[in-house]
């Protein structure tokens, strides 16, 4: 996932807050169509979900993460949508008038770390050592979890780290011999996983990892808390509803994503058997931010020193089914 924090001159930018109409909208969601993060918002519109809590979704607006994504959410009709934390936190920064009100993707086992089927060289983390890793961007979530990962393992400096772009140039590079090992997402895996050998998993290096959360233009949310909750609500059903029924919901993902069934089916079952909490079910995992946080530190993405997480996170919003979770 290529998550760039926004810059203090593209946020300057954003436009004022137009209140919802009663027609039909488009949501906003990261990544949309090509990473996991939206299949929820994707179930709940084909489920009618969206629609019982009186909202008309249409389709989805997406965009290649990051602070673009933030500025969407803020320019829109609706001024919602599942953001990278890494630009929320930014935004934040900066002091941009937003509300995370709910958890999104919790997890990184959307992504993997492969080489070429015919290198057999590369089989614990040492053997890392002397190659060539590919990631996406600087002070990307790919960054992030690679210098957690050599930083842990005693190969910081070890390792020549290239950034390579996008999950689509990185399998070029990896190819051509540019790079002995890359990344690549879900779903993009589930085509992949015959031409590549897997070597690795994130979460064998970064368990638990927040990585989108919803937020909202804080003075929308304040005079339309009822649809965020409705929002909230649909969502979690959503969720539940692939936990219980992923068949089902790879048929709703792959009209959606415009894929194969059977891709979507392996991406799906992937990110559910990756070990731990995949989709949120809209509840906060503080320890799986907080090592967002120190991640986005250690690639100099965000400011040094503690995050006050209460200062734009307000969970009461969520339904009562989640609030009275115990924290994480």
């Amino acid at each position: 996932m290529h998550l760039s924090v926004a810059s203090a001159a593209a946020v300057a930018a954003f436009v004022a807050f137009h209140p919802v109409s009663s027609d039909a909208v488009e949501l906003n969601v990261t990544h949309f169509g090509t990473g996991m993060y939206g299949v929820p918002h994707a179930v709940a519109k084909e489920k009618g979900y969206f629609k019982e809590a009186g909202l008309d979704v249409t389709g989805f607006l997406t965009s290649a993460g990051g602070g673009t994504t933030v500025r969407n959410v803020l320019a829109s009709e609706l001024p919602y949508g599942e953001v990278a934390v890494p630009a929320v936190i930014a935004a934040a920064q900066q002091g941009l008038e937003l509300t995370i009100v709910h958890a999104g993707v919790a997890s990184v086992s959307d992504q993997v770390w492969i080489t070429r089927k015919d290198d057999g060289s590369i089989k614990t983390v040492q053997d890392l050592k002397g190659k060539k890793l590919g990631y996406s961007s600087p002070k990307s979530v790919t960054d992030m979890i690679t210098s957690m990962m050599l930083d842990a393992n005693g190969l910081t400096g070890k390792v020549e780290r290239k950034s390579i772009g996008g999950v689509g140039s990185g399998l070029t590079a990896l190819r051509e011999g540019a790079v002995d090992m890359t990344y690549v997402t879900q779903p993009v895996w589930a085509r992949e996983k015959d031409n590549f050998r897997l070597v690795f998993r994130s979460p064998e290096w970064a368990p638990r990892v927040m990585q989108t959360v919803g937020v909202v233009k804080t003075e929308f949310l304040k005079k339309n808390p009822a649809l965020i909750r409705g929002i909230i609500e649909a969502r979690r059903r959503a969720v539940e509803f692939i936990k219980s029924n992923p068949d089902e919901s790879a048929k709703i993902m792959a009209k959606e994503y415009k894929i194969s069934e059977a891709e979507a089916k392996t991406a799906i079952q992937d990110v559910l058997s990756g070990g731990g909490v995949y989709w949120s079910a809209g509840d906060f995992d503080y320890e799986g931010m907080t090592t967002m946080l120190k991640g986005l530190q250690l690639v100099k993405a965000v400011e040094p020193g503690p995050f006050d997480w209460s200062k734009i996170v307000d969970d009461s919003y969520l339904p009562d089914v989640l609030k009275n979770k115990p924290k994480s």
